[in-house]
C-alpha cells in the first residue's frame, strides 16, 4: 500500500518555525519529485515547494521563497519542509505529494498524503 504521511504541523506564533515531514512507504520514491502544497480555507490548493529526485534541484513559490526550505533524506524516504518566519497567511493544510516528473502543477502528482494543519497566530 502506497502511503505518504505528513507530520509536524501545529499552532505557532507569527515569526516562529515549524518542520514538516513526509514519510513515504509502499513503493520506491527515489526517482520521484516530491512537492509540498497547501490549501487555506476557502482557497484553492497552491504549490509551495518542489524537490527533484536527487535532491539537487528545488523550486519555491514566491510567497515562501527565502523562508521555507525543502529537503529529502539520502534514502529518499522522507521529505522535509522547514518553515521559518511564519506568517498568519501561511495558515493552511499542508500536503506532500509525489510526481514522476518535475512539475509544480498539482494535476501532475500521482500520490498524496492526508495533510497536516499549520496554524500561525498573529
Amino acid at each position: 500500500q502506497v502511503q505518504l504521511v505528513e507530520s509536524g504541523g501545529g499552532l505557532v506564533q507569527a515569526g516562529g518555525s515549524l518542520r514538516l515531514s513526509c514519510a513515504a512507504s509502499g513503493r520506491n520514491f527515489a526517482s520521484y519529485a516530491m512537492g509540498w502544497f497547501r490549501q487555506a480555507p476557502g482557497k484553492e490548493r497552491e504549490f509551495v515547494a518542489l524537490i527533484g529526485w536527487s535532491g539537487g534541484m528545488t523550486t519555491y513559490a514566491d510567497s515562501v521563497k527565502g523562508r521555507f526550505t525543502i529537503s529529502r533524506d539520502s534514502a529518499k524516504t522522507t521529505t522535509y519542509l522547514n518553515m521559518n518566519s511564519l506568517k498568519p497567511e501561511d495558515t493552511a493544510v499542508y500536503y506532500c505529494a509525489a510526481a514522476s516528473r518535475w512539475s509544480s502543477n498539482d494535476g501532475e502528482y500521482d500520490y498524496w498524503g492526508q495533510g497536516t494543519q499549520v496554524t500561525v497566530s498573529s
